[in-house]
């Protein structure tokens, strides 16, 4: 049996994301179809994903990347607290218009690819010996 990592959810957000699964807009469903079985670089991503107190439209939890389709149902700064809250919880938020999706979905997929391919790079320590020490700083 499989160890659980993280705490369960709530079971309100659970069936809230999964009744939006069930509702998804035909853009979401477009983009889905390229986002799933890890047909982007080999990448999983989840869709209507629960990251409380929100559902994100799309995350990509290993490479901690979330995707937004933005239409006319969230107002600009809605979008500015959720992304900011995401951002603080160590995700990096990628915003799409859905006419970018329609129009262009190639480029979409370019960018959600590159950025989820980035890492964070974190400095490698010196090996001992090397660098000053605490009473030469």
């Amino acid at each position: 049996m499989r160890k659980r990592t993280n705490p369960p959810l709530p079971t309100r957000s659970l069936q809230h994301a999964r009744d939006l699964r069930q509702v998804s807009t035909d853009l979401e469903r477009r983009l889905w179809f390229h986002l799933r079985a890890g047909r982007l670089r080999g990448l999983k991503f989840r869709r209507q994903h629960p990251v409380p107190p929100y559902i994100v439209d799309f995350c990509c939890v290993a490479a901690k990347l979330v995707i937004e389709l933005d239409g006319s149902q969230h107002g600009p700064e809605a979008d500015r607290i959720r992304t900011r809250f995401l951002e603080r919880s160590g995700y990096r938020v990628l915003r799409f218009w859905d006419n970018e999706v329609l129009k262009d979905l190639d480029a979409v997929l370019e960018v959600i690819g590159a950025t989820a391919s980035q890492r964070t790079l974190t400095p490698t320590p010196l090996p001992a010996g090397e660098g000053l020490t605490s009473e030469e700083r």
